[in-house]
């Protein structure tokens, strides 16, 4: 997988608890969550550099064990 680089990102807080209920209902975190919403944008629009991982579920989590 390729180098991932922190950084800050400032939102509003209704579009955040909006994010992290989708995430959740997902089974993602929120970091996955906002890379496969940025991802398929990118995608949808021809944004990303060809040969770039599509949104996948690698970014979900595992469910809870029994």
């Amino acid at each position: 997988m390729a180098e991932r680089r922190p950084f800050l990102l400032r939102m509003d807080p209704a579009v955040l608890e909006a994010l992290q209920r989708w995430a959740s209902d997902d089974l993602r975190s929120l970091n996955g969550q906002i890379e496969y919403v940025l991802r398929s944008a990118l995608a949808e629009r021809g944004r990303l550099k060809r040969g770039a991982p599509p949104p996948a579920e690698e970014y979900k989590e595992e469910p809870p064990g029994p």
